[in-house]
């Protein structure tokens, strides 16, 4: 199974804490949706720029929805964005043990495009063309989605854009192990490791 960013972000939340960001308002979060849509990113960006160049000196400036949160954060707060930004990993009330399943490549890869050939038969062709009118979302902007859009608007063929599924997907994975290889405490199993996943478990109860 693939995880989805927002996925990862909440892993690593209970793991390390998470900024103390104040809550946005709807009224804030509202005014700058419209902007957003009236005037669009750059001017955005360059508000930024003014009320927080710190933050804008770093952000991804053509990612609609960093530069629209930080300006959320400091609307709502009247501080920067950055102010509230520690990133430093926080001290748990409770012990944590992190395992992690992997395969070898080879084997993942041929699950995954066993996986793709499977949501195909179960009807994904059909979901996505329900969705059609709604490409243009963000939320709809992931693999599965997005190289069948292309294909039901004749942008390419439907062979094709499984094979892009396929590969899309594993590049997906790669990213993902690599997040998460980042954490040196991660204790790795084969998914058939159960007794030296159960043994694992049971060391960390014990301690």
């Amino acid at each position: 199974m693939l995880l989805t960013g927002g996925s990862m972000m909440y892993i690593d939340a209970v793991c390390n804490g998470i900024d103390n960001i104040p809550t946005i308002s709807d009224e804030v979060r509202l005014n700058l949706k419209d902007r957003l849509a009236a005037e669009g990113i750059d001017v955005l960006a360059d508000e930024l720029r003014l009320l927080d160049p710190d933050y804008y000196a770093i952000c991804d400036r053509r990612n609609p929805k960093r530069i629209v949160h930080a300006l959320e954060v400091c609307y709502q707060s009247g501080s920067t964005y950055t102010s509230f930004r520690h990133g430093s990993r926080r001290e748990r009330p409770f012990p944590i043990l992190r395992i992690g399943l992997e395969r070898p490549r080879a084997e993942l890869y041929a699950r995954i495009n066993q996986r793709v050939d499977n949501m195909l038969a179960d009807g994904l062709l059909d979901e996505v063309r329900s969705l059609l009118p709604f490409r243009h979302c963000n939320a709809l902007n992931t693999v599965g989605y997005k190289e069948l859009f292309a294909y039901l608007c004749g942008e390419t063929t439907l062979n094709y854009a499984i094979e892009k599924i396929k590969q899309n997907t594993r590049i997906y994975s790669k990213k993902q192990m690599t997040w998460f290889k980042k954490d040196t405490t991660t204790h790795w199993f084969h998914p058939s490791q159960t007794t030296d996943i159960l043994r694992c478990v049971s060391s960390f109860l014990n301690q």
